[in-house]
This record gives C-alpha cells, sequence and structure tokens, in this order.
C-alpha cells in the first residue's frame, strides 16, 4: 500500500476518533523526509490541531499581545524547513514538533514582552471604545504571564508539560510517555502530584 493510501486510511479512523497507527505515522514522516509532497501535506494537517491545542495552553487567551494561530503558523513553517534535516534517534516524531512548539511558544513571549515594556500609557479617553486598544492588549498579556508565572512557580517544568500535553492537547499517558522519554505510570503519577498541588494552593489562597 502506498504511503498516500496508508495517510487516507488514517484520514478516516482519525476522523472516527482513533488514534493514527505510530507505523504509519512514522512511514509518512519518512515519506516527508524524503520529499513527498502528499505525505508532508498529509503530516502537517494532522500535526496543526494538536500544534494549536499545544500554543493555546501555553500562550493563555485569544485577548493577550500574542496570535495562538500565528505561533502555530511558526511552529508549522519551522517544522516543514526541518523535515529535510529530520533523522529519527529513537524518540518520537510529536517529540520533534512540540520541541519545535516550545522554542516558537518561548520566541513569541519574549517579543511580547519586549512591546509590552516599550508601550507607553496615553490619557484615559472620555469615551470609551468597543475595540481593545495596544494598552488592553498589553494588560491581557500581563494578567496571562502572572498566570504562567504563578503556574510555574508551583509546578515543576516537568509537571507543567505533562498537565499541558495530557489535558489540554489531548495526549494519552502513553502518548505523553513517548513524547517526554518515560513511562505511562511514571506520566500518570507526575499528574496526580502536579493536580493535587495545584487544589492545595487554590484551596489555601
Amino acid at each position: 500500500m502506498s504511503v498516500s493510501a496508508l495517510a487516507e486510511r488514517e484520514d478516516t479512523r482519525t476522523r472516527s476518533g482513533e488514534p493514527v497507527d505510530e507505523i504509519v505515522l512514522n512511514a509518512v514522516v519518512e515519506a516527508a523526509v524524503s520529499g513527498d509532497t502528499a505525505a508532508t501535506e498529509w503530516l502537517l494537517a494532522y500535526v496543526r490541531p494538536l500544534v494549536l491545542r499545544y500554543c493555546q495552553a501555553r500562550i493563555g487567551g485569544h485577548r493577550t499581545a500574542i496570535s495562538v494561530d500565528d505561533v502555530a503558523q511558526e511552529v508549522l513553517l519551522a517544522l516543514f524547513r526541518a523535515l529535510p534535516g529530520y533523522r529519527n534517534q529513537g524518540r518520537p516524531f510529536l517529540a520533534f514538533v512540540y520541541g519545535i512548539a516550545g522554542h516558537k511558544v518561548a520566541d513569541a513571549r519574549r517579543n511580547a514582552a519586549r512591546v509590552s515594556a516599550a508601550l507607553s500609557v496615553p490619557e484615559i479617553p472620555d469615551v470609551p471604545s468597543s475595540e481593545a486598544t495596544p494598552e488592553q492588549h498589553a494588560l491581557q498579556f500581563e494578567l496571562t504571564s502572572r498566570m504562567e508565572q504563578l503556574l510555574r512557580k508551583v509546578l515543576s517544568p516537568r509537571q507543567h508539560e505533562i498537565l499541558v500535553l495530557r489535558l489540554v492537547v489531548g495526549l494519552s499517558a502513553e502518548e505523553v510517555a513517548d513524547v517526554m522519554g518515560s513511562t505511562p505510570g511514571a506520566i500518570r503519577v507526575a499528574q496526580h502530584r502536579a493536580l493535587t498541588r495545584l487544589r492545595k494552593v487554590v484551596t489555601r489562597d
């Protein structure tokens, strides 16, 4: 069966809620790395919703100084450019994708922070505007940043990443274990401890 036929079959399974077969995914990745246009298009379409959910979780709501869609597009573009040089080193392909996504999100947050710091606050207008101003976007971003800082204080980087991948991106414990080079049992324990820690902080406050 050709890679295109395999991809079409997996499209049907994915729409029905079934996970993509790892062997098929690896075959499509290999074809995309070799320059197969159809395989590349299928692969980018497959990872796009995963990347969007990841970026949304790491960045926050839409009313911030960062556009989730723009960052996700940057991730997909970087992935497209990196595909020819990709080599399977024993880790799942999604680990490679989320690695790129993590770097792009960090870059976007740094850039947005610089923009926020550079904005000056003008006089308050007599008539409020129904549209968000750059200053309001900056304030929303600042609030989102504070929430992110709180989570980072409460949780370890590993716990934070596990919650994003499990609860937001929607990966199974087995898939997260593959991405992070761990075991499903360890992922479940880490998730439980992270949620317990968050509950204690919220209850205390």
